[in-house]
């Protein structure tokens, strides 16, 4: 059985809960069941947005994930509300532009991701999202690069498909950092 259920956090503003669609609705062209089960303050920028995935060749029984065979964190508070919520065993994957935060736990894997260098880098500070989706996805193994960018270009409005490559950088960058540490 594959199963993979994930929690996505941190601000609002900051790609995660279009980060745990695209992972739905790629999981989905792929033929898995999934649910995407986002949650957010009542802030659109700034506040806490937090998201949950289940992808898997099986029926979902729930769209609440309780224990995350993986965690991203996006941001400080991210780590300190959801660290204890990933099973043992499990991976978390941490954007260390923002978080200098060491989880507590050591029965996990964890990636430390500089997904907003890493954007800046490719030129935009916006696919740090994206960056973290690469780096979860090279950790899992879950998806290749070519159902996320079908998903992809079916998510993002069209007026902003000339980012698509851009997003496809920063997806190959996040895959890159997770396959330095695995080395």
């Amino acid at each position: 059985m594959m199963l993979h259920e994930v929690i996505m956090a941190g601000f609002g503003g900051q790609g995660v809960l279009l980060c745990g669609q695209l992972v739905a609705h790629a999981g989905m062209e792929a033929g898995f069941n999934v649910t995407w089960y986002p949650s957010y303050g009542p802030e659109m920028r700034g506040g806490t947005c937090n998201c949950s995935v289940v992808v898997s060749d099986e029926v979902v029984g729930s769209p609440v994930v309780s224990e995350a065979t993986a965690l991203l964190v996006f941001n400080k508070p991210s780590l300190e509300k959801f660290e204890s919520a990933v099973k043992t065993n499990g991976i978390i994957l941490i954007n260390s532009s923002l978080v200098d935060l060491t989880p507590k736990r050591e029965d996990v894997q964890v990636y430390y991701v500089p997904a907003n260098e890493i954007a800046d880098g490719l030129g935009s500070t916006v696919v740090a999202n994206m960056v973290m989706l690469g780096a979860f996805l090279e950790a899992t193994g879950l998806l290749g690069d070519d159902v996320v960018e079908a998903a992809l270009k079916e998510i993002l409005p069209e007026r902003r498909h000339h980012l698509l490559p851009m997003n496809m950088q920063a997806v190959s960058a996040g895959r890159d950092v997770v396959k330095a540490n695995d080395n």
